[in-house]
């Protein structure tokens, strides 16, 4: 009985030593990320992948892979879900969430409050009302993104930068 316990021990440490072993990345793989995190960043041209809604007042909701906000130089294009009070709802069902397309906007780029770590504001001017995006990105590709409309409770999201770009079919 004990000796057969000994053997599970040893083979669950050993599966789960060699699962831990192919997730680790390689501090050359990080400053890689760090480095293609920064030139989108500084560059304006990064898409933010959400993975969770934070709404206020309400429970965290886990998203659908099919969210993101896309910042090139000249466009941003916003698909995220809203959750939360709205003070004025569109007239048109079709229009709920957070749904635009900005070509005249601010964008600024400031140092985080810790190193490695990216404040990127965004006001919208072409949208019908202002729209403001506040993103927190940090150095290994995560980010959090606060989206404060003058119609609606703010909302937060949580999710990742793409820093590789897909062939498009």
């Amino acid at each position: 009985m004990k000796q057969s316990a000994l053997h599970l021990f040893i083979a669950l440490s050993l599966a789960f030593g060699l699962m831990t072993c192919g997730t680790a990345q390689t501090a050359t793989e990080k400053e890689a990320v760090a480095n293609e995190v920064d030139r989108r960043v500084n560059g304006s041209d990064f898409t933010f992948k959400a993975s969770y809604a934070y709404p206020t007042g309400f429970k965290s909701i886990y998203l659908s892979p099919y969210y993101d906000v896309k910042v090139s130089p000249d466009t941003v294009r916003a698909y995220l879900p809203y959750y939360g009070r709205a003070y004025v709802a569109p007239m048109n069902p079709a229009e709920g969430g957070i749904k635009f397309t900005s070509t005249d906007f601010d964008y600024q780029v400031n140092p985080g409050k810790k190193k490695g770590n990216w404040q990127v504001n965004i006001r919208t001017k072409d949208v019908g009302r202002e729209i403001f995006l506040y993103f927190d990105i940090w150095q290994n590709g995560t980010a959090r993104l606060q989206v404060t409309d003058t119609n609606r409770q703010p909302i937060s999201f949580q999710g990742d930068i793409v820093t590789t770009s897909s062939p498009n079919p």
